[in-house]
């Protein structure tokens, strides 16, 4: 009878060793499995490293006049892609920042109504060129050049 006892209490511990055995064994695989999820759903860029900026310098376009005009403007597009405003009510305004080395373009085209409208160019607070638009489908430009490098305090 001795024997008995022992044999019975052995294969209760190995159940019990395959059933902590399960229960850690799904305890790491859900841990994995949330780890999975995370990478997946996680669209942060806080580990990857921290992109460049390229150098702006602010520019402001102005058209002045009466009616309505289209207006072609170079903003913050390192390809160098224009951007388009049609039949713009004038008076406008913009400030945008234009990469440096890039040069700042502003175009005006009247429409067949024509009249007069002027658009002017301000590089830093500082303006750099005015030009005058007239008559049926007139056209002015202003441009000017920007630094390739950054500007230094002085």
């Amino acid at each position: 009878m001795g024997d008995t006892p022992q044999e019975s209490a052995t294969p209760s511990l190995f159940r019990r060793a395959d059933r902590s055995g399960l229960i850690v064994a799904g305890a790491a695989l859900a841990a994995c499995a949330g780890l999975v999820v995370y990478g997946v759903v996680d669209t942060g860029e806080s580990d990857s490293k921290p992109k460049r900026r390229t150098p702006t310098a602010s520019v402001t376009y102005e058209v002045s006049g009466q009616g309505t005009a289209d207006i072609t403007y170079q903003a913050r597009d390192e390809a160098g892609t224009a951007t388009v405003v049609k039949a713009a009510a004038l008076p406008w305004r913009k400030t945008v920042e234009v990469p440096l080395g890039q040069d700042p373009t502003l175009s005006i085209t009247l429409g067949e109504n024509g009249g007069q409208a002027r658009c002017t160019l301000a590089i830093r607070g500082r303006y750099v060129q005015s030009a005058t638009a007239s008559g049926t489908f007139g056209r002015a430009t202003c441009s000017g050049a920007l630094p390739t490098t950054p500007a230094t305090a002085s």
